[in-house]
């Protein structure tokens, strides 16, 4: 069996920097033509001219002949101002903000600690340019149990934002819980999508402990219950136009993850496309893959899709057990497994 599809994007991605960025950023430009990047650098991309340094970075690390197009994000900050959302808006590079409530992930210690304290002019201002929010939805509260904290979050601080500002657009960036799917589906089309990531449509909590820990399954937020698996394919497989595809991949180096407090993050740039076809093929929705991966994303930020195409071939493959780079090892998603599906570009 083969499909060809017109060429994806992946509207949520971390291509990191220095040697990382070298070493991973080749992956995602083989496969999609852009890729909205996240900003939690250290120190983070706070500023329209550090996300034009950044591109810069990414720009000057892919192969000559590559056409990728990193599209760029700025991180929130308590003391980001209006006027760096208008200048973000015309530097024609920068394409949303991304807001990390302070301490919930990988880099977010600079991140948001009290939104409608501090942000309100901003989101009004990207309101009116219309540049999208992402979310990383989940409250710090050290006392609300971590696999609570989507949906918290969505009650305390989603609904009660999107009451104030409707008019924001706003993308719930890797959605985990059935709560999710079910906020999502009360929003109005275009004005509130999701990205998915392989991982959480693939894997549930018991991949985190199932023969011993395992690191390389550990990533924030933390994988959920099966119930919620569940929700999350039957989403993105029913043809609805308010979720697409968003990797999440964040490459940590080997030693990172394997240690006595091991780094959140998943690596799963080189088989992301081969594992959202498996789970579109498992529910009987190939004819549906397409959208999720092309065209409704590009529909939501205003973007041209893309002209030209890929294609996945139903032909098992090995993963392989570690990427070696000269200053060591990352270890990517489903390493070592079969796959069945196999992307050629």
């Amino acid at each position: 069996m083969e499909l060809t599809l017109t060429r994806p994007d992946d509207w949520h991605l971390h291509l990191r920097d220095g040697n990382l960025l070298a070493a991973v950023a080749p992956f995602s430009a083989t496969y999609y033509g852009r890729a909205i990047v996240m900003p939690n650098l250290r120190p983070p991309i706070t500023t329209t001219a550090a996300a034009v340094a950044y591109r810069d970075s990414i720009l000057k690390v892919l192969p000559s002949n590559s056409e990728f197009d990193p599209l760029m994000t700025l991180y929130l900050t308590d003391t980001t101002t209006p006027n760096e959302i208008k200048l973000a808006r015309e530097s024609g590079v920068v394409y949303a903000v991304k807001l990390y409530p302070a301490g919930a992930t990988t880099n977010s210690q600079d991140g948001v600690t009290d939104l409608f304290g501090k942000c309100l002019p901003v989101l009004q201002e990207m309101a009116e340019q219309n540049m999208p929010l992402l979310v990383h939805g989940e409250v710090t509260d050290p006392d609300v149990d971590i696999f609570d904290r989507e949906m918290l979050f969505i009650e305390t601080v989603l609904r009660p934002l999107l009451q104030k500002l409707p008019q924001l657009k706003v993308v719930m960036e890797h959605i985990t819980t059935a709560d999710a799917v079910k906020f999502v589906e009360t929003c109005d089309e275009g004005t509130v999508a999701a990205t998915v990531t392989p991982q959480h449509l693939v894997l549930n909590r018991n991949s985190l402990f199932q023969g011993g820990l395992q690191p390389h399954n550990y990533c924030l937020p933390v994988l959920k219950r099966e119930i919620h698996r569940q929700a999350l394919v039957s989403a993105v497989t029913s043809g609805s136009k308010k979720y697409f595809l968003g990797t999440d991949s964040a490459p940590h180096e080997r030693w990172k993850k394997e240690c006595s407090c091991g780094c959140a993050g998943i690596f799963n740039s080189p088989v992301a496309l081969s594992l959202y076809a498996k789970v579109f093929e498992e529910a009987n929705a190939l004819d549906k893959l397409e959208a999720f991966t092309s065209f409704n994303g590009p529909d939501f930020y205003g973007l041209p899709r893309n002209t030209s195409k890929i294609k996945l071939l139903k032909e098992p493959w090995k993963v392989p057990e570690c990427i070696s780079f000269p200053f060591g090892e990352i270890v990517p998603m489903f390493a070592g497994q079969m796959l069945d599906w196999k992307t050629s570009s």
